[in-house]
């Protein structure tokens, strides 16, 4: 039986952990070509190397999505090794949270580089190579339809306390995604958006006050205090938060086939969460 990705070329942002590995792993399972990327070198490798044990194929990228210079070493890199570009997942991200009258400029625009500015940036450097490809399969009379899945979140629809920074910014990706999905539909590319719940990664599991992630040069406080997270929990219809293998499922979803007629919308992945 074919796979339902054979031969697509995938790239994803963050997907060296978390989400980001699980989406990688997916997509590489159903014949997707991955180009894998994380800040450092030894988890993405590690993606890369699980793909190809599996009988997969993928390259890593190394680096920051907020580098000025990511997003067309990042394009070429799919290009380069696979000779094409057929989904886009901007997943790379994290969350620097303070109340509005604490919140630094730092914190502020650290969230929109890394979830909106990157992503433009991506997506601009992808349109040349795309029309160039959706040109080409025109005037050979071949239909191919391409994929770009951003990730939002539900603080980005419906606002999170201590947040404002995050929520501006996965708002900000819903709205990007709604034009471009107006914008690339003639060259026949879908883009849609994932907006997650709680999902558990080592960004949201329980820590102490202490836990922190060295996060593109700084040092980011992560986790969940026990209590909060077990109200959260109890708040989702589900009554759990989701695992990563359950949030790269929504992401395969609008990656296959059977999503190629779905376009400019945002799909919750909340274990019934609508609101927060």
């Amino acid at each position: 039986m074919t796979k339902k990705l054979e031969g697509k070329v995938a790239l994803i942002t963050g997907s060296g952990r978390g989400i980001g590995r699980s989406i990688a792993l997916k997509l590489a399972s159903e014949g997707a070509h991955v180009v894998v990327n994380d800040l450092d070198e030894a988890p993405a490798q590690e993606v890369v190397a699980a793909i190809r044990a599996a009988g997969g194929q993928a390259v890593a990228c190394i680096g920051s999505v907020t580098a000025p210079d990511f997003a067309e070493r990042f394009i070429g890199t799919a290009v380069s090794a696979f000779k094409g570009l057929d989904i886009i997942v901007n997943n790379a991200g994290y969350t620097w949270d303070n109340v509005v009258q604490k919140m630094t400029d730092e914190q502020w625009y650290a969230m929109l580089d890394v979830h909106l500015t990157a992503p433009f940036r991506i997506l601009r450097a992808a349109q040349p190579v795309i029309r160039a490809l959706s040109k080409q399969e025109k005037e050979a009379g071949k239909s191919v339809v391409r994929k770009v899945v951003n990730i939002s979140s539900v603080a980005g629809l419906f606002g999170n306390a201590g947040q404002t920074n995050y929520s501006t910014a996965k708002a900000g990706i819903v709205g990007m995604t709604q034009t471009l999905a107006k914008e690339w539909g003639r060259m026949n590319v879908t883009v849609n958006c994932v907006a997650y719940g709680f999902i558990k990664t080592r960004l949201t599991v329980s820590a102490d006050s202490d836990a922190t992630e060295n996060i593109d040069g700084r040092e980011i406080k992560v986790g969940v205090n026990p209590d909060l997270m077990a109200a959260m929990e109890r708040s989702i219809p589900l009554g759990r938060g989701g695992t990563p293998d359950e949030a790269a499922g929504a992401v395969y979803l609008l990656c296959i086939p059977e999503s190629d007629y779905v376009s400019g919308q945002t799909l919750m992945c909340s274990g019934g969460l609508t609101g927060i």
